[in-house]
């Protein structure tokens, strides 16, 4: 007895340390993002910290030096402030855009240095090394001045840590690089411990100058600097100009001055004398209001926490965010691109609003003030098909005060958003898609917001035909069914707008406007005018109605110019009528041509998992019975092939989280096929079990579990939702909520 007492003891013991050790080592779904991923191959995503939907964000820089790009800023189309294959470092960005096609922001830069003060950043730029990227945190030694930068960031301040060796150490603000293609900037050094000061943006995609707009900051240093001051270089003026203008060609340094330097390369620097290794602490509060409201922010969100303490912060809510899916099997690679680019849905639409609430409306002309959270970066074109969706599915309070954010824009502007940009309309891309956001959100539940306001905005950016912004080209549209080659991208534009006008149909249904719905569903089908039947494609007309001639099918793709397609070709928007799949169905001839037509897409090399016009046809074979398991395969390859835990894994320009969403849902096994209608098609999970945690104030059930059942080829053979069977490879938003457990059985 006292022998089998003693194994007993053993064994307890040895199961209580592995339970403890597994405790200690289990992985958070914050520890799986990998932030490097997307920093090549176009993706335009940076590795640097940044909270959930922040305003604030620190980036390395490493695109303004010799080795990697042309001097002038913005000399060549770069949207990003760090590429991962460039070596050369002049600075970490406080503000900037994740995943977006054109430069803006990637301004106030921050540079510690060692030695005598130098503020040409080519000779003060350096190689670098051992970079460690993670949720809310990056860090870097940099090579020349063996400095090691440490970065963290709150919702409105960015904090950076920098460890010194003994000597002169300096820590320069530069305000005169940067992404945006404005200029113009303010600097003050108020104190040995502060610097406020202002950098002009604005111009995104290069639009009017008159959307220039300012970025305000104050920065905050642990240790009180022995010496700073401010500099100027000169303007660029030639010979007898320069000589009256006092210019000799060199940069002015003014030390020890607090006086406010105004120009468009200026900056400020902080320097110490340090007899030991010593460490600087560098708070840098963000606002678009004013530098009370940036100093505000960094007290009332930073104060006299530490570095570590606003580290822990960040990463706590940043785990909150991303266990609202936990998947279970799957390889260690599989979590990280996963919850990887769930990271990237959470960055855009970002916070504007300072702590106090306030914000600048669009145009500027006021200063607004919310209770909640005003949005900005609504990058609707892309988003609109998968990444609102997934917000209205896991984070329905944010998408709801997105809504609430175009309406509030709607009020301020007189026009729902196209493509917002920190209160400034770009009007960027084409098609009225902020329509299609709302309609879908409402559909699925979330209706706190004024509906009315919001469906008769839409019903002023769908039927005003004068001075209309959202849908140029309108009078002829609702006149032909289409819009000709008067009009830049006419194809893809009226399906643009033919989504827009179903969405419409909807919520008319919804709120019993009958003679609405019938009307927006007819525009809805208006495509189908633009079908050649030889060709089985949709081909751009003239304004006399013939066909435009001549006429490539495959001219558009990478970007190249089109007469009838915005990034695209006619194969890239063959099947871009998401609401109206049967009826294109039927317009090719039935099943069989359609599949034809689809499975051609792909197999001559015509299917651009980069841009997001085709990115749903892998899940278009789910409408032809008996070929769903095209889908399947098609779905599996795509993410194996262009999603990779690697700098390059993604298929190109994140595009503020659209690619990343398609991944989500790829991997949960579901997907929002036509936006605005409710419903899910069903394809393979990528995990042994994916649950998704419900928001109680928007859903009755605490959470929805899709689980995988696998034996032998990896077909779907049957679905069960709650035990019960599935006859279908669509499911509603309505029925999946309100559902247990989603089973998708292999055999």
């Amino acid at each position: 007895m006292l022998l089998n007492k003693r194994i007993t003891i053993q064994t307890a013991c040895f199961f209580s340390m592995l339970f403890f050790s597994i405790t200690i080592f289990a992985q958070e779904p914050a520890d799986f993002v990998n932030p490097f991923i997307g920093t090549s191959n176009y993706g335009a995503a940076f590795p640097g910290p940044i909270a959930p939907r922040g305003m604030a964000s620190i980036s390395p820089f490493n695109v303004a030096g010799p080795q990697n790009r042309p001097l002038e800023k913005d000399s060549q189309w770069l949207s990003n402030p760090y590429v991962k294959e460039n070596t050369f470092l002049t600075g970490f960005s406080q503000v900037n855009l994740s995943g977006v096609g054109c430069p803006e922001l990637g301004v106030i830069l921050l540079m510690p240095t060692t030695g005598n003060v130098e503020i040409d950043h080519l000779k003060y730029g350096s190689t670098y090394s051992d970079e460690i990227a993670k949720v809310a945190f990056y860090s870097v030694n940099i090579d020349k001045y063996k400095v090691k930068g440490e970065f963290t960031a709150s919702k409105r301040v960015g904090v950076s840590r920098f460890t010194f060796p003994k000597g002169q150490s300096n820590i320069l603000l530069n305000l005169g690089l940067g992404l945006t293609n404005e200029e113009g900037a303010m600097i003050k050094v108020v104190s040995p411990t502060e610097i406020e000061g202002m950098r002009s943006v604005g111009s995104f995609c290069y639009n009017s100058p008159e959307d220039a707009y300012p970025v305000y900051f104050v920065a905050k240093f642990s240790k009180p600097a022995d010496k700073f001051g401010v500099w100027k270089k000169p303007a660029k003026y030639n010979g007898a100009e320069a000589q009256w203008m006092g210019y000799n060609g060199k940069a002015r340094i003014m030390e020890n001055t607090i006086k406010t330097v105004v120009g468009d390369s200026i900056g400020s620097y902080f320097s110490y004398k340090f007899n030991k290794q010593e460490t600087v602490e560098v708070k840098i509060g963000i606002s678009y209001v004013s530098i009370e409201n940036a100093r505000e922010n960094l007290e009332k969100e930073t104060g006299s926490k530490s570095f570590d303490a606003v580290y822990k912060e960040t990463y706590n809510e940043w785990n909150e965010e991303l266990s609202k899916i936990l998947v279970e099997g799957g390889s260690t690679d599989d979590k990280t691109i996963f919850y990887t680019a769930l990271y990237h849905t959470l960055i855009h639409p970002n916070t504007l609003n300072d702590v106090n609430g306030e914000y600048p409306v669009i145009k500027r002309t006021k200063i607004g003030k919310t209770g909640g959270t005003r949005y900005t970066v609504f990058s609707l074109w892309d988003t609109y098909r998968n990444m609102h969706p997934l917000t209205s599915l896991i984070y329905p309070k944010q998408q709801s005060d997105m809504i609430k954010s175009m309406l509030e824009m709607y009020d301020e502007n007189g026009w729902l958003p196209k493509w917002e940009l920190n209160s400034t309309e770009t009007f960027t891309m084409v098609g009225d898609p902020a329509s299609i956001v709302i309609v879908d959100a409402c559909l699925k539940g979330i209706q706190d917001f004024d509906i009315y306001k919001a469906y008769y905005a839409m019903l002023k950016g769908a039927d005003q035909i004068e001075n209309n912004p959202l849908r140029p080209g309108l009078k002829e549209y609702i006149e032909k069914g289409y819009l000709s080659t008067n009009y830049r991208g006419p194809v893809s534009t009226t399906q643009e707008y033919n989504s827009s006008d179903y969405a419409i149909s909807l919520l008319a249904k919804a709120l019993g406007k009958k003679d609405d719905y019938i009307r927006f569903t007819k525009r809805s089908l208006s495509y189908q005018k633009l079908y050649d039947k030889d060709l089985k494609l949709l081909r751009p007309r003239t304004a006399n109605g013939k066909w435009y001639e001549p006429f490539d099918p495959v001219s558009g793709a990478n970007f190249e110019e089109n007469v009838g397609f915005i990034e695209g070709n006619a194969w890239q928007y063959a099947f871009m009528v998401p609401h109206d799949i049967k009826g294109l169905i039927k317009l090719m001839g039935g099943d069989k041509p359609f599949s034809d037509q689809l499975q051609k897409v792909f197999d001559i090399k015509q299917f651009d998992m980069a841009n997001e016009p085709d990115i749903a046809y892998p899940y278009l074979f789910n409408y032809i019975k008996g070929e769903e398991w095209k889908s399947q395969e098609m779905v599996k390859k795509l993410v194996k092939e262009y999603f990779q835990n690697k700098p390059k894994g993604l298929p190109g320009n994140d595009d503020t989280g659209t690619m990343s969403a398609w991944l989500v849902y790829s991997m949960m096994g579901i997907y929002p096929i036509s936006p605005g209608d409710p419903i899910y098609t069903i394809t393979t999970p990528m995990f042994h079990r994916v649950t998704i945690k419900l928001d109680p104030r928007y859903y009755k059930k605490e959470s929805i579990v899709i689980e995988r059942q696998v034996n032998n080829d990896g077909k779907i053979n049957s679905i069960e939702i709650n035990g019960k069977p599935h006859n279908s490879f669509f499911i509603s938003h309505e029925d999946f909520v309100n559902g247990t457990k989603l089973k998708v059985i292999q055999n």
